[in-house]
């Protein structure tokens, strides 16, 4: 019956080198039906990502995106949607956005902030908490939400593509599925406006870079381990994925990484630039969600 039986009845200031034809998925899913879309208890929209494996990196990008390899990974949940302000709010968490509306994107977020809500929005469930937000150590095993680790990025984002973009290889094609530089006017905008990535998720490219759950290490595709990668276990910066209003087309790329410090002292993005999506881990109980 599946993973989940009855249920699924019922501007970068690096300049990143354009490339074409990275990461070819060893079992491409393009064509297959998207995923489920499934709400949570708090009334999110999350989309159940099936276990699988893909080609991870790009041998014609930057060094850091080098080498390609191989990746499998276990099922897990994604929102649908950047976490946006109305949903910040909610959780009565001090609002640090610049561009105010309830739609749009949170943003002005540090990694220490994402963490907090996801800690947040776990125990308003009744779910277990992932993070020790002293520490910023995650429980992996726990049933709360947490940041994507950037494997899992990667993965969602591809949903089974094999071009720089889930859109294709054609920058032309941006504007169709990401607010950046050439259509954002300077700020962010409603989450799922564009259109989305072949497997149901919005906004992966462009409106705002999405913090990752690894440290970041330009040299870690070569040590990474093939099965579920979770990122080096200790560094000064950590991941951004997926560009944002603020960069240029090519900074869009499915493959492109980013490495920012998680209170942005030293930020390369603007600030305002930078939110994030949770995820979780596929339930073992069909009750905790409703399709």
């Amino acid at each position: 019956m599946g993973w989940l039986g009855t249920t699924l009845r019922l501007g970068l200031c690096v300049t990143l080198a354009l490339s074409f034809g990275c990461g070819q998925p060893a079992n491409s899913r393009a064509d297959a039906k998207a995923p489920p879309v499934v709400k949570t208890k708090g009334g999110v929209e999350m989309v159940l990502l099936p276990a699988g494996e893909f080609e991870m990196g790009c041998n014609r990008g930057n060094p850091d995106e080098r080498p390609t390899h191989k990746v499998s990974l276990n099922a897990f949940l994604m929102d649908r949607y950047e976490v946006t302000q109305e949903q910040y709010e909610k959780l009565e968490l001090p609002h640090p956005s610049h561009f105010r509306a309830p739609s749009n994107p949170v943003e002005m977020v540090g990694w220490g902030q994402a963490i907090a809500f996801c800690n947040a929005r776990s125990l308003a469930e009744g779910l277990h908490a992932c993070y020790n937000e002293e520490t910023g150590a995650c429980d992996f095993e726990a049933d709360g939400y947490r940041l994507p680790t950037e494997a899992e990025w990667e993965y969602a984002c591809r949903a089974g593509t094999a071009q720089d973009d889930a859109f294709g290889s054609d920058p032309r094609s941006a504007g169709q599925y990401a607010w950046f530089v050439e259509n954002a006017a300077k700020s962010t905008h409603p989450v799922g406006q564009k259109r989305p990535n072949p497997w149901g998720l919005y906004d992966l490219h462009g409106n705002v870079a999405e913090w990752c759950n690894d440290p970041y290490d330009k040299a870690y595709y070569s040590t990474s381990p093939s099965a579920n990668p979770r990122g080096p276990r200790e560094g000064t910066r950590y991941v951004l994925r997926g560009g944002a209003w603020n960069s240029k087309a090519k900074g869009l790329r499915s493959s492109a990484r980013v490495g920012e410090t998680p209170g942005f002292q030293d930020a390369c993005f603007a600030r305002d630039a930078i939110g994030f999506r949770c995820v979780r881990k596929a339930p073992e109980v069909t009750k905790e969600i409703s399709p």
